[in-house]
């Protein structure tokens, strides 16, 4: 595998996400999966992408910082700009590990503290 194919599958990965289009999303990643963020865990393609609906419902943009790519790795530093107040704008950084050219597994980084108060009050906690 190249960085070229690391960066092509992350992007990839990364537009089909934040457009809705689930199954190019779930195209790019392996099917030995993985997630883990400081809200949610999940050990599957279907439980990942399940809750991408509801969540881009309150993103109104995201800004692409910075990429990093390397022959299996990837990491994005991105804001994603919210409708609601209490979150207002999230830094977040999103590491990809990828196996014959599908991501196997994603750590998405960012301060989770806004989100706790939000998911109470909407009890989905």
């Amino acid at each position: 595998m190249t960085t070229a194919t690391t960066r092509t599958t992350v992007r990839a990965y990364h537009r089909a996400r934040f457009q809705g289009d689930i199954p190019a999303a779930a195209r790019t990643l392996g099917e030995s999966f993985h997630f883990q963020s400081p809200l949610v865990t999940s050990d599957s393609t279907h439980q990942h992408l399940g809750g991408l609906e509801a969540f881009l419902g309150i993103v109104t943009g995201v800004d692409l910082v910075s990429e990093l790519y390397s022959e299996s790795e990837a990491t994005l530093i991105y804001d994603v700009h919210t409708s609601v107040p209490a979150i207002g704008t999230q830094r977040t950084a999103e590491h990809f590990h990828l196996t014959d050219g599908r991501i196997d597994t994603i750590r998405l980084i960012f301060d989770a503290t806004p989100w706790h108060a939000v998911m109470q009050a909407a009890d989905l906690s």
